[in-house]
């Protein structure tokens, strides 16, 4: 039976109804030249005070205004993480506009889509790997002002509108109800949903997550999770914006390491690929056996723990997370060790960002998302199903009445299709994965792949997991290599993964063991679109790729992806 809702504990206080343009506005007063954004552009750290920021906004949401658009109209974001990205937004706001932001690693097909889909009247645009191939994707009709960075060709320049342009008189004040920002979701199948977000959704999404994490004016964080997904607007830009806190941005993916360590972060959230991916670089340098080693020596191992963390940039950092998708205990015991606790946490689009989550940090609750925010109710339906009710819940999918009248209960419970267990011990729920990805063998059993996948990937070898196998005799893991496997000879790689795959096989029912891990040769990436924009895998791309080479009986153990095809 479906049990009692376990809810957040509810603040004595109520919360302060204050849109992020009128919180701005506010920090401007209070702290006008405290620094608030810190851009790099060519290896130069430029910051944007509040007073600043709150200049550049309203001056340009007047020239939204100037450029014909009314409030109401949708304005798009299309481009990676920048200071220009958060003072678009905030301008978009300040306009009584709405804003659609869109993956920059999005196709020109679904970045198309999106545009027609959400009836977008203009576009600003920024730093793009591909742009041109998306400049095909926007109407020439349509006004596009380019931020200050190398981008497709636009009608208007952010910092000429900026500089020609007399800054708002009146900010304003919207209602809860009236909608802030459509969020397109990264579309892992199928054609992207457009989730309806409120201002009170967006407004409890981050003050939620910021009563829970606790940060303040003195914090800074690292702005490099796309800013068109929930959790970086929300519980990563939002959240800080919110609390007063610093926000640092990539300049690119090759400065990444430098600009982490420019910003010396004092909270830092990631996903559990780029988890795994550090994972991977610090066993690059240290073979894993000789790490385990070190860290078993007294004393040498808080020096080696040191080490690591000033080098994956954490010198000062107090407060680690990981959300998007499950990850794998072993991985969080694994940074334990290093003395980098990860809260795992959980949320969704439509319930705006965190919604659940390990912290305060109990290792003894590693494996589950912990507990609800502060005015979130979760429980597990017969079907075991985690069905939620709070105030950020979307309102509506976009011009999509009935899918929107099916993902609600009668009593308000979104269903979230995720399947989920509450542990009464522990007191927290687990994620098991998601209802949709559950597949039937050729035994007619059913097959719950995540937790198969998260203990595959206690191997440091491996980097990416995923177990298919509809209509095969027994399910099979598809693997990619870490580059820690890179040095390595064949035969120690495959002893490895032999000594894994009986090890997970023995903890399997009957119906769930696998036949055996075939070893794919390229990475799964977004450029290939093998993974979404938010890093998680496309399994219906992943299926439709390798079960055609999986589909027949494994003569050993192991299959290689090369020597298959040779």
């Amino acid at each position: 039976m479906t049990h009692a809702p376990v809810q957040g504990t509810n603040s004595e206080d109520a919360v302060e109804f204050l849109p992020a343009h009128l919180l701005l506005a506010r920090w401007a007063a209070q702290m006008p030249d405290r620094e608030f954004l810190l851009q790099p552009v060519n290896g130069t750290l430029h910051s944007i005070s509040f007073k600043e920021a709150l200049a550049q906004s309203s001056r340009m949401a007047a020239a939204l205004l100037d450029l014909g658009l009314a409030p109401g109209d949708k304005v798009a974001i299309l481009g990676k993480n920048c200071a220009e990205w958060v003072l678009a937004d905030l301008a978009i706001a300040m306009a009584g506009m709405i804003s659609i932001p869109i993956y920059p690693t999005a196709s020109a097909d679904t970045i198309a889509y999106i545009i027609g889909h959400s009836d977008t009247r203009a576009v600003f645009a920024g730093k793009l790997d591909d742009a041109d191939s998306i400049s095909r994707a926007i109407p020439q009709a349509l006004p596009s002002i380019a931020f200050p960075y190398p981008t497709i060709e636009c009608g208007y320049r952010w910092e000429d509108l900026v500089a020609s342009t007399e800054p708002l008189v009146a900010l304003p004040e919207p209602a809860a109800e009236d909608t802030m920002t459509i969020l397109y979701t990264s579309g892992s199948t199928g054609r992207p949903k457009g989730v309806v977000i409120s201002y009170r959704a967006y407004v409890y999404g981050c003050q939620a997550a910021l009563e829970r994490v606790g940060l303040g004016t003195e914090d800074r964080i690292l702005s490099y999770l796309p800013l068109a997904h929930v959790t970086e607007r929300m519980a990563g830009t939002g959240l800080s914006m919110y609390a007063g806190a610093k926000i640092y941005f990539v300049e690119t993916l090759e400065t990444f390491v430098a600009d982490l360590k420019t910003a010396n972060p004092t909270a830092f959230g990631s996903v559990p690929r780029l988890w795994v991916k550090f994972q991977s670089g610090v066993h690059a340098k240290i073979a894993p056996a000789k790490l385990k080693l070190l860290l078993s020596v007294p004393l040498l191992n808080r020096l080696i723990a040191r080490k690591i963390r000033e080098s994956l940039g954490f010198k000062n950092c107090k407060l680690f997370a990981s959300g998007s998708a499950p990850i794998s205990p072993t991985t969080l015991r694994w940074y334990r060790k290093l003395g980098i606790d990860i809260s795992e946490g959980w949320g969704m689009t439509e319930t705006s960002g965190l919604s659940c989550i390990n912290l305060p940090f109990s290792a003894k609750r590693i494996g589950t998302i912990g507990l609800p925010v502060n005015g979130t109710e979760m429980k597990i339906s017969d079907q075991g199903e985690l069905l939620i009710r709070c105030p950020g819940l979307f309102s509506e999918y976009f011009k999509q009445p009935e899918l929107t009248r099916q993902a609600f209960s009668d009593d308000g419970f979104f269903h979230t299709g995720d399947k989920a267990e509450w542990d009464e011990t522990l007191q927290g729920f687990r994620i098991t994965g998601r209802v949709k990805d559950i597949f039937k063998s050729a035994k007619g059993k059913y097959v719950v792949p995540v937790p198969i996948e998260a203990r595959l990937s206690a191997n440091p070898l491996l980097e990416q997991v995923c177990v298919i196998g509809s209509g095969l005799p027994a399910p099979v893991a598809v693997v990619v290599l870490s580059d820690a496997a890179n040095p390595l000879p064949k035969e120690t790689i495959e002893r490895s993964l032999e000594a894994t795959l009986l090890n997970t096989n023995q903890q399997l029912e009957s119906h769930e063991r696998l036949a055996g891990v075939f070893i794919a040769r390229d990475e799964w990436t977004t450029e290939n679109g093998l993974l979404t924009p938010t890093l998680k895998v496309r399994r219906e791309q992943l299926d439709a790729r390798y079960l055609p080479l999986v589909d027949k009986p494994f003569s050993g153990a192991l299959i290689w992806e090369d020597r298959h095809k040779a």
